[in-house]
């Protein structure tokens, strides 16, 4: 056990310096209980008198957060392991639990859907876990009881304190319950720190290589768009897209780029499983009409937020034309955090005049 400790202590140390850091004061408890939760799984599951304590690490953007949970998952030995995105884990869920027939076995729609997702995983790691539709509030109560009751060790991320998820008034009530078992099932480690990755040019760092970050935040104008090799789409561009469960208005298709108004994919009922089922199938995607987000509606700022997550994880590029989409926000919205994660990713897109 001692000897896996220290093996992924180090592994963090090397890692970091590969990346030109170090660890951080703010991050050393967090890697001290990643160190001893990997030595725990190295005992054999039949000498636990109880599973090991699950992990619950939370944080503002640009702290690392992923990075540890991602560099602890790295280090353990292969196999059963999963690591999932929380917006990716959930869609698929859900679409387990309300699939016609979906009953197995005689199990409950949430176990069967489970056993598909994650099988035999020991571990189980969740990056960016959130809670924000009231709707989803008792089927993700339902996924955290299953987990822990299955004796799955769970680690995840969130820019929220356990206290802050389901941060709108009138639905938190609804989520107090889960809050309460995840204070009392997880060890919850807060890594709030001075030091703002984002803003750190660490050698080696850059994002060379990924899709998301040639993307462009564009004016409205035919120049701006003719100087990066666009023009704007003709009526007879206009065609319907396949997406999740639904069929939404696009402007334009061409090849593996889809163009889309911000009213048509941001102030309708749309959501996160869409913008995965269309960063499943095209590389770039274009969205005009944008406005300042202190025009939206508070809907509307909420699924742009999760567009630019999903274009960011799943590294496609996000082209976006309008105005700044990030000038004048609204004070004291339960949005801030997600919308400071929003801020840090479109700060990696080229902007045009």
């Amino acid at each position: 056990m001692r000897k896996h400790e220290q093996a992924m202590r180090r592994h963090f140390h090397e890692a970091a310096a590969r990346r030109g850091f170090s660890v951080v004061p703010a991050q050393e408890a967090a890697v001290e209980r990643l160190a001893r939760l990997a030595g725990e799984l190295a005992r054999p599951a039949w000498t636990f008198p109880a599973p090991p304590r699950d992990l619950y690490v939370w944080g503002p953007v640009g702290r690392g957060k992923s990075w540890l949970v991602d560099t602890f998952y790295e280090g353990l030995p292969g196999g059963r392991k999963r690591r999932l995105h929380f917006h990716d884990f959930f869609r698929r869920l859900h679409d387990g639990v309300t699939r016609p027939g979906a009953r197995h076995d005689g199990q409950s729609a949430v176990d069967g859907a489970l056993d598909e997702l994650i099988g035999d995983s020991r571990v189980l790691v969740f990056d960016e876990f959130h809670a924000h539709d009231a709707g989803d509030a008792m089927l993700i109560a339902r996924l955290f009881r299953t987990l822990l009751d299955r004796r799955i060790t769970l680690v995840t991320t969130s820019n929220y304190p356990p206290a802050g998820l389901m941060p709108d008034p009138l639905y938190h009530h609804l989520f107090e319950p889960t809050i309460k078992l995840i204070e009392e099932r997880m060890d919850v480690l807060d890594v709030t720190g001075p030091v703002d990755f984002r803003r750190l040019a660490a050698p080696g760092a850059a994002d060379g290589g990924r899709r998301f970050a040639t993307g462009l935040c564009l004016p409205r104008g035919d120049t701006a768009l003719e100087a990066c090799g666009l023009t704007a789409p003709a009526p007879a561009e206009a065609t319907a897209v396949r997406a999740h469960l639904r069929e939404l208005p696009a402007r334009a298709v061409r090849g593996d780029l889809v163009w889309f108004g911000f009213d048509a994919l941001c102030e309708t009922a749309t959501s996160v499983p869409d913008y995965l089922a269309l960063a499943g199938r095209f590389a770039t995607l274009v969205l005009d009409g944008v406005p300042p987000l202190a025009e939206a509606s508070a809907d509307g700022r909420q699924r742009f937020a999760n567009l630019v997550d999903v274009a960011c994880d799943r590294d496609i590029r996000l082209v976006l034309i309008g105005s700044d989409p990030l000038t004048a926000l609204p004070d004291g919205q339960a949005l801030t955090r997600d919308l400071d994660r929003t801020a840090s990713r479109l700060a990696m897109l080229q902007r045009a005049n």
